[in-house]
């Protein structure tokens, strides 16, 4: 908690006092005062002022208008979430393959997943199987109980979801690497234009998988989000685009909605005292992965 607490506290504004003092002579001076003030920049958006402001996500990837949508269920077989209460039995995702902008081996591996959860197997999450979920299946994690806490420092941006204790980690206004080596979140790298939070993504691990309908990819999976806050900050939207071409046939694009909340950060352990969560084992790793 103090460690979060201290990179919140970190936040500044990317106007130095050197930057500001020389728009006050400028300003002094007349004739300069518009050009030195046009150089300057606005601070940049707080999404969360302290570690008791985080976000949860709401619902399902949303299509954009005029862009290729994202997977989506199939209508034959109903997604029910487990928290619909009495009298509705929760259902997993089945992927809808008619999608046409997926390519053949996809949908190979995603028909073969599909038949056995049909067939009476639990679906995979990162959540209940206590992985990294990687981008942008991330976004896809939810749940009236796991919000997203965003810290902020001059150099980088840790998104963290206390389920789990994932964090991705965004370093800001530097290029990426020439050939950064796949990993759960891969190397993911940001600045901000204007009240908005541009994230690029490269270097993710084909061991994840793209989104809650249990998509493959390959290691060319290309991720550009934009966060914003929108609605008097009661809201955030992030518009997200997906490229592999391996995978899939045309770049498509989704947008993820999440409602503010009012609560505290608490670490949750995933995988302390389960060793055979449903079907499938937790990780004990003996070695770093990557």
């Amino acid at each position: 908690m103090t460690s979060l607490r201290k990179l919140t506290l970190e936040i500044t504004l990317p106007v130095s006092l050197s930057a500001l003092a020389g728009g006050i002579v400028a300003a002094l001076a007349g004739a300069w005062a518009v050009p030195v003030l046009a150089q300057q920049q606005a601070a940049p958006p707080v999404f969360s002022w302290d570690h008791t402001v985080g976000w949860i996500g709401m619902g399902e990837f949303r299509p954009v208008p005029g862009k290729v949508p994202p997977v989506t269920n199939d209508p034959k077989y109903p997604y029910v979430p487990n928290n619909q209460g009495p009298g509705r039995q929760p259902t997993y995702r089945i992927a809808d393959l008619t999608n046409p902008n997926l390519k053949p081996w996809v949908k190979e591996v995603m028909k073969k997943d599909n038949d056995e959860v049909i067939a009476g197997k639990i679906a995979f999450t990162p959540s209940s199987s206590c992985v990294p979920a990687g981008v942008p299946a991330f976004m896809s994690l939810g749940g009236a109980n796991n919000p997203v806490w965003f810290l902020q420092t001059p150099k980088e941006v840790r998104i963290v979801r206390a389920a789990n204790s994932q964090v991705r980690r965004v370093y800001l206004n530097v290029p990426h690497s020439a050939n950064p080596k796949p990993s759960w979140y891969g190397e993911s790298v940001g600045h901000y234009e204007g009240d908005t939070l541009v994230i690029d993504t490269i270097g993710l691990s084909n061991k994840t998988f793209v989104d809650a309908y249990r998509t493959p990819h390959t290691e060319k999976l290309h991720v550009v989000e934009r966060w914003r806050m929108v609605d008097d900050r009661k809201f955030m939207e992030v518009v997200f685009t997906v490229t592999d071409p391996d995978t899939y046939y045309e770049p498509w694009t989704g947008m993820k909605r999440y409602r503010r909340a009012e609560q505290t950060f608490r670490e949750e352990i995933c995988a302390e005292g389960n060793r055979m969560l449903f079907d499938y084992g937790i990780p004990m790793a003996s070695a770093p992965d990557f």
